[in-house]
């Protein structure tokens, strides 16, 4: 398996922290009108001119390199990649785009895609990207009142990851089950070997619990069929049964001993041996891989469990052209050029990053790789959060609820009727 370029990095482009969303949506640009949701045009031809776009994280050497392909394919073009780091990235996308001082383009984590459309900073996707290239649920990601304001570029979701020397001690052949009561019960037979069959486990799983723990519990709403929001009424959902259900598989978990419910580093507990499975994306095992390759042959992944069906989170990032572009159809072209299967595949190949074309799988090597599977077959029924300008502060409204749960402070009656109540308050924005 390919390592990813930063050990964070595809947690951080889906659930960066939306500082001052409030502040930043309410000036600079003007509100979204017809006009704006016209498709941007490409022109035919090849593309010319200075291309400046920004990418996040760490120097992109392989987005480099496919900057280079381009200009070979392109001559009379000059493309200018500039890093921005992740914990700056959103307040300098906001700044730029409320003072009409933007690059051509830039990557944009998928959780950002909604405001920063809301702020009208973006020009709407052209025809000629078709959805069907892309998994549904990353395409979804660039939706904002349905319509689509950039084009999905690197996936991510997450899956089970388990260490098959420690359900092999508990006598659970191949993956464990593959729908919730399965998986509970597999849970509690690989707890009962703790100490005893497997002397260093002290917990089957690890569920996440604070910061971020949305990420991983919104699938399970879905899993039951259910949501948080109705986006044909624009009203919260979390008085539902579906929720209820989640909730209560949620603090079950941990009620039941199978998870601690502090925040030690999951990973490095999985590493050691103190937990049999976990829950999380691609970057973990590309870590894993690098930190402890004497383990690639102890661990495998596994799709999320289903409940009354499947579902996971679209996470990742995805490629825009500013509103306020100076040469926006060289910056659609070289979207184009980016999002094309092969060339995705291999930017894919080289940073161990998920394509979110449907195709790039099979183009490149990730196909070969058995570990990789569960993540495209994940891929295939993801769904995106709540495409509104208030997700932030609702995510982390969650966050916090689940925390409580999570230790014992509210129940979870009490944390349902919190959340729907806190998310009524805080509304859906713009």
């Amino acid at each position: 398996m390919h390592t990813t370029r930063s050990t964070t990095r595809i947690l951080q482009i889906a659930c960066a922290t939306v500082a001052a969303a409030l502040l930043a949506t309410g000036c600079g640009r003007s509100a979204d009108s017809a006009t704006d949701k016209a498709p941007a045009k490409i022109s035919s031809g090849k593309a010319k001119g200075k291309l400046v776009m920004w990418s996040m994280g760490d120097p992109d050497k392989a987005l480099q390199s496919l900057a280079k392909k381009f200009e070979q394919q392109n001559p009379d073009v000059k493309v200018q990649i500039t890093a921005v780091p992740w914990d700056a990235a959103h307040d300098k996308l906001t700044t730029a785009i409320a003072a009409g001082n933007t690059p051509d383009m830039s990557l944009i984590g998928s959780t950002w895609m909604a405001e920063m459309a809301a702020m009208n900073g973006f020009q709407a996707t052209p025809a000629s990207f078709k959805p069907s290239v892309f998994f549904p649920g990353q395409w979804d990601t660039t939706k904002y009142k349905n319509t689509a304001y950039g084009v999905p570029f690197i996936a991510d979701t997450s899956v089970i990851y388990y260490r098959t020397d420690i359900t092999t001690k508990a006598g659970i052949k191949g993956a464990p089950a593959d729908d919730w009561a399965g998986y509970l019960k597999d849970l509690k037979t690989i707890q009962a070997t703790a100490g005893k069959q497997n002397p260093k486990l002290r917990h089957a799983t690890q569920l996440l619990t604070g910061f971020n723990s949305w990420l991983f519990w919104l699938p399970l709403v879905w899993q039951q069929g259910g949501d948080i929001y109705d986006a044909s009424t624009k009203k919260f959902t979390f008085d539902s049964p579906a929720v209820t259900k989640a909730l209560q598989y949620y603090s079950g978990i941990i009620k039941d001993g199978l998870s601690p419910n502090d925040k030690t580093d999951q990973s490095q507990n999985f590493q050691s041996g103190l937990i049999g499975t976990l829950q999380q994306g691609a970057s973990t095992g590309g870590n894993l891989h690098l930190n402890a390759p004497q383990l690639d042959s102890k661990w495998q992944t596994m799709p999320l469990p289903k409940g009354t069906q499947s579902a996971g989170l679209a996470g990742g990032s995805d490629l825009a052209v500013f509103k306020d572009a100076k040469n926006p159809d060289a910056a659609w072209k070289f979207v184009k050029f980016l999002t094309d299967p092969k060339n995705l595949a291999e930017y894919g190949d080289a940073t161990g990053n998920l394509p979110a074309a449907v195709q790039s799988w099979s183009e490149g090597k990730l196909d070969q790789n058995p570990k990789m599977a569960a993540f495209e077959a994940q891929l295939k029924v993801t769904k995106a959060p709540p495409a509104i300008t208030t997700w932030q502060q609702i995510a982390d409204t969650i966050d916090s609820e689940l925390e409580k749960l999570a230790y014992g402070k509210a129940t979870v009656a009490q944390v349902e009727q919190t959340l729907q109540s806190k998310a009524t308050s805080i509304g859906t924005g713009r």
